[in-house]
């Protein structure tokens, strides 16, 4: 037994020995196989009958520095086209801004060339005749008219937030601004040229500019039409200008006169005697008083305070020499659109001027010229948005701080609430062709 325990642990030594062995010379032979080449074999190039040595790392670099010089070719070739390209962009701006120039009567420019680029000048006619400038379009329902924005140099009245957010933009944003401000320097610039211009004509400054509508249609340009004084008394000069998406064009220069355009203001009423009162109030201070061409048309549903009515009327006549209203009673109960349907149809006298007014609705006399400025008979008509409406009691609570009646009238206040007292004022507009 003892024997083979000596025997067997022999066998274990020996093969423990060659295992020892055996792992030596594999760690010899790995060593080997990655210890780093000479210099000389490092510099040889790893491709079959290259060059090696000193030679071929001069290859190499010649190789090199010719590729880069073909990148760098080629990076100017591709930098030449693209001047080419920007100076051929530049002289088709040139020659819009040129042909710009002669359609707004400025003149030529001597350092522009003369012959007209034909392919973007009809492009830009081709934007103009298919806006709405010259002629309406048919829509399917109302909702399809796009609205005119009004503004002012100080102010802009919009329509795309609705009664969201409070109509009046003051301060304007800076893109809009500086949009309007160009429409306006490019509407000077026209009048005060001397191809427009006379001899004895006064220069016109941004002082002069009193509106102006735009709205945009987003596939032809923007439309813009600006009214300035004009040298007399009721007299303006108006400016149309269309931008579509290029330098702006004038379209089309005139005078206006405003002196012998009547407005016929039609109001439905049934009782409400304290309203109409202080209507009349400010009907007398604006359209009698400050404007003078005007006639009243009150349209009166029932009998029940009738007299008390027709009462105010004759009163305000003795006071102010005021002859042109009409007094129209109708029996039924009150119904706002068959009293401006009569009062509409009354009128038997010459062309008029319609304005559809409500007894609690408070106006300037500046805003009957504007009346007068965006309608034209048969071609036409101007929707003024109303988008001001409030509860004093509820926009001011308590009764001391309730300013006086003129300053609430032209309050900026939206107030949501059912059946709540509501007071009214026109400045933005809705303007459409027909």
């Amino acid at each position: 037994m003892r024997m083979v325990r000596r025997g067997l642990l022999a066998w274990v030594s020996r093969v423990g020995v060659l295992l020892v062995l055996l792992c030596c010379a594999i760690s010899v032979l790995y060593m080997l196989a990655c210890t780093p080449k000479g210099d000389e074999e490092r510099l040889g190039l790893p491709r079959a009958n290259g060059p090696t040595g000193k030679e071929g790392y001069q290859a190499v670099l010649q190789e090199w520095e010719e590729q880069h010089r073909n990148y760098i070719g080629s990076l100017k070739r591709q930098i030449a086209q693209l001047k080419e390209e920007l100076q051929e962009r530049s002289e088709q701006l040139r020659h819009a801004q040129y042909h710009a120039s002669e359609a707004a009567g400025l003149g030529p420019d001597p350092g522009l060339p003369e012959k007209p680029q034909a392919d973007l000048l009809t492009f830009l006619r081709s934007q103009v005749d298919r806006a709405e400038v010259h002629a309406g379009v048919k829509l399917a329902t109302e909702y399809a008219a796009v609205p005119f924005d009004s503004f002012t140099l100080q102010k802009v009245y919009q329509l795309e937030t609705g009664l969201t957010r409070h109509p009046e933009e003051k301060p304007v944003r800076k893109d809009k601004r500086d949009e309007l401000v160009e429409a306006v320097e490019s509407a000077l610039e026209t009048l005060n040229s001397p191809a427009e211009s006379g001899p004895n004509q006064r220069l016109y400054t941004a002082a002069d500019f009193i509106e102006g509508i735009y709205r945009t249609e987003r596939d032809k340009g923007t439309l813009y039409e600006l009214t300035f004084k004009g040298d007399h008394k009721h007299e303006f000069r108006r400016l149309v200008l269309f931008r579509p998406f290029g330098p702006i064009m004038k379209v089309k220069k005139e005078k206006l006169s405003m002196a012998n355009t009547l407005i016929n203001i039609i109001v439905p009423l049934a009782q409400r005697v304290d309203k109409f009162r202080q209507f009349m109030q400010n009907f007398r201070e604006m359209c009698i008083q400050q404007d003078g061409r005007v006639h009243l048309t009150v349209v009166y549903f029932g009998k029940e305070e009738m007299n008390e009515v027709k009462g105010i009327l004759e009163n305000t006549s003795k006071a102010a020499n005021f002859r042109n209203f009409t007094f129209i009673p109708l029996s039924g109960e009150f119904s706002r659109g068959k009293g401006l349907d009569v009062g509409a149809r009354f009128w038997k006298g010459s062309n008029v001027l319609l304005f559809f007014c409500d007894v609690d609705i408070y106006f300037t006399s500046e805003f009957l010229n504007t009346c007068r400025l965006n309608t034209q008979p048969g071609k036409k008509v101007f929707y003024p948005v109303l988008f001001s409406q409030y509860n004093p009691g509820l926009v001011y609570g308590r009764h001391d701080a309730v300013p006086p009646l003129e300053q609430q009238l032209v309050a900026l206040t939206w107030t949501s609430k059912a059946g709540a007292e509501r007071t009214c004022t026109f400045t933005a507009s809705i303007c459409t062709a027909i």
